[in-house]
Formats: structure tokens, sequence, C-alpha cells
């Protein structure tokens, strides 16, 4: 907002200003509205009220016209308010498909964010200005909410669950990180901070973020010490599918059904295989249940979703349509998204 008017966040992303016209706009219909009321039953009160105890009013007819002003116009205004709502709720919805990942998993009381290139943090988060970025959100133990107000979005944290927002960042600066969802006794301690920086400066920070390599690395560390391996290639010994190609497939499911493969479908088919079994293979992979926290099936996810494709034509096609399902061997096989 203006500087020096501190009632609200500055407006530092490209939705923050169309989020306070409509906001802005619907407040001053329902001040509007709400004043003319009690002006008018305040006047009616007084003008019409009894003077002599034996008065009575006099019948009312109604007016046509009238009845019908109050329901057009009310009518009208809602439908502009639908209309308008819709369009701000559509464009927070559809993520730009140039839109950079990061990945944020709430617990009592922090937000740990972690990026594709590798760096980690805690209650603070970097972003590159003009940039869109898209968090994919899930929690480690009950719901929480992850709100930037600077930004004008929001988005709840479901334990068991994926959830996304996304916001271009068009001014350089510190901005609030909030909690919005009751969580604990430690709810208000629940803060942090987003550092927009130019472009420049955010892939220095993330060259100089340490030696521990990408995401993508971690998780095929992970999916080694697994023995995910052993089931999920190509050739003798294939329990599973194999996973290259995964991103975004459509998976055919042992029951007729098909699937697409996102990433609540790959962490499903970790923690509980049985409940999707792909066509073609047997319902032998086991649960990871309680052997893999919510950091490392997102570094998994993040994985499998950097192998590349099969080409046409070569062995067993890597994910096509049997992803990794649940009910197959004892590896997850996430996509994006």
């Amino acid at each position: 907002m203006e500087p020096g008017f501190p009632l609200f966040p500055e407006q530092a992303s490209t939705m923050a200003a169309r989020v306070d016209h409509l906001y802005f706009f619907i407040t001053a219909v329902c001040a509007f509205f709400a004043v003319l009321v009690t002006v008018l039953v305040t006047y009616f009160a007084i003008k019409y009220r009894r003077r002599k105890s034996d008065e009575h009013g006099e019948p009312i007819h109604g007016s046509l016209a009238l009845e019908l002003a109050w329901t057009g116009i009310p009518f009208v205004l809602a439908m502009v308010m639908f209309v308008w709502g819709s369009s701000v709720y559509f464009a927070l919805a559809r993520v730009p498909d140039e839109a950079m990942d990061v990945y944020a998993v709430g617990k009592q009381w922090m937000w740990k964010f972690q990026h594709r290139e590798g760096p980690r943090e805690i209650n603070e988060l970097h972003v590159p200005l003009n940039m869109p970025v898209r968090v994919l959100i899930t929690s480690e133990d009950v719901l929480h909410s992850l709100y930037f107000p600077g930004f004008r979005t929001k988005m709840d944290a479901v334990p068991g669950r994926y959830t996304q927002l996304w916001f271009t960042a068009t001014k350089p600066g510190t901005y609030h990180i909030f909690c919005a969802e009751y969580c604990g006794a430690r709810h208000s301690a629940m803060i942090g901070r987003v550092v927009v920086m130019p472009q420049q400066d955010f892939q220095a920070w993330v060259g100089g973020g340490g030696t521990e390599g990408t995401l993508a690395q971690a998780g095929e560390k992970l999916f080694t010490d697994l023995a995910c391996v052993t089931c999920h290639r190509a050739g003798a010994g294939q329990r599973g599918p194999v996973l290259n190609g995964l991103l975004g497939s459509t998976v055919q499911l042992a029951s007729g059904a098909t699937v697409t493969a996102d990433v609540g479908y790959i962490r499903e088919s970790i923690l509980n295989p049985q409940a999707k079994v792909v066509a073609g293979f047997p319902p032998i992979m086991p649960t990871f249940q309680g052997q893999v926290n919510e950091e490392q099936l997102l570094a998994l996810t993040e994985y499998i979703r950097s192998l590349p494709r099969t080409p046409a034509g070569s062995a067993p096609s890597s994910a096509a349509p049997g992803a990794p399902a649940g009910g197959n061997a004892p590896t997850p096989g996430p996509t994006t998204p």
C-alpha cells in the first residue's frame, strides 16, 4: 500500500494490486449499504414513530419499481463480485509454465523450505525478482497455512496432502511469512521472512549454498539406499514399472481406471502402495510409512522427476502407463505438482 500507511502490507507481487482492488470494492459496497440501511432505519424510526397511543399506521400497498430496484441492484453487484472474484481466483490458481519450484514443509513451529538446486532454509525463503515461484506445500504434523501478506497469497499446509501457491515478486526487499492457521501453543512464533533478490544475486546465493548437491541428487541416494532400484529397473528382475518420464504421465491401474501421476499419487504410492496398483505388476511393493519423512518424500519426487524419458522403441517404457503405482516394487515414483 502507500508508504506511511501501515494498515496494509506493501504490494510486492504481480497479484497484490488485483487482490487489493477486489477487497476494497467489496468493502466499499458493504460499507455503503451498511451506512445506508442504518441511516434509513434511524430516519424511518423517527419519522414514523407512534405519537399517540391510539394512532395506527397507514396501509402499505407496495411498489413494483421499488421491489425491482432492491432486487436488481444487489443482484448486479453480486454478479460483479462473482465474476471479478472468479477472475482473481483463477489467476492465483494457474501457475505459470516457467515458474521456479520450491518445496515447503510446515512443522510445529517452523517453515522448512527446499530449493531444487540444493539449498535448504528454515523460516527464511530466498527468491529471485520478477520470476514466478511455485511453492509446493505439505505438513509433517498438524494443519498449517503458509501466508505471504506482501504477495497477497496463502495456502493451507495439510498433513498427508500436497497443495501449492505461486507468486511473482516485483520489489526487492524482505517480507513477512506467517502461519495463518492456529496450530498449537506457539502458533504466533511460526513466522519467517522472504528475501527477494535480483536474479544475478539470487544465482550467486544459490551457487554459494553449500556442497550437499541438488535435491534430485539427494533423492537418487535415498532411492539407492532404500533398494528401490532392485525392482524399478528395466530388464531381468523387473518387478515394478520403470520410472523414467513419469512426470505428468497417465497411469493405467489394475482396476481398469487411470490416474495422472502427480506428486500426490507418488506420495500415496510410497506410503500406501496397495491403494493404486499399476496394471501388469503384482501388488508386492511394501509400504515405506515411517521409513521416510516428508522431506525425503520430496527428494524422491524430485529425483524421479529428473529421470529422462526413455526413447521411443527402447526397452520397457520408463514410466509410461505404469509409473510407480502403488502395489508395485519397493519404491516411489513421483511427478510434478
